[in-house]
């Protein structure tokens, strides 16, 4: 859980650096399994082709809704972050807008770091001692 709070509580908007593929795919894991839980909530306790308000539906709509606002940015980021780690710009992301760019992003994602030092940063695996 420490790749996901990461993730959203110091990396929020840190489209610097690189990002293994263990914090990718982990953030990804929860996040997908986030969406996925509260969406399956919703319909669970909504009955989308009744006319009757049904109270417990619209707030696990209205959470859903601002979760998916919350997390877009650090998505964003990790996902940038891993490009990086592959020795890829960030603009690859805008793939994603071209029909099957999700496939080239996935394949990009699933690929190996870089290794060594790339122009994004140093490798993530290997341990750097931080200077004081």
């Amino acid at each position: 859980m420490d790749w996901y709070s990461d993730a959203i509580n110091i990396n929020y908007f840190n489209f610097k650096g690189r990002a293994r593929r263990k914090e990718y795919w982990m953030f990804v894991l929860i996040d997908t399994a986030i969406i996925v839980s509260l969406y399956l909530a919703i319909l669970y306790f909504s009955d989308l082709y009744s006319r009757d308000f049904n109270a417990i539906g619209f707030v696990l709509t209205v959470f859903f809704v601002i979760y998916i606002i919350v997390t877009f940015i650090p998505s964003l980021s990790v996902t940038v972050r891993r490009l990086h780690d592959t020795g890829r710009s960030g603009w690859w992301l805008l793939a994603l807008l071209i029909p099957f760019g999700g496939i080239i992003i996935f394949v990009f994602s699933c690929l190996d770091s870089h290794p060594g030092d790339n122009r994004f940063g140093p490798n993530p695996k290997t341990n750097h001692p931080v200077a004081p």
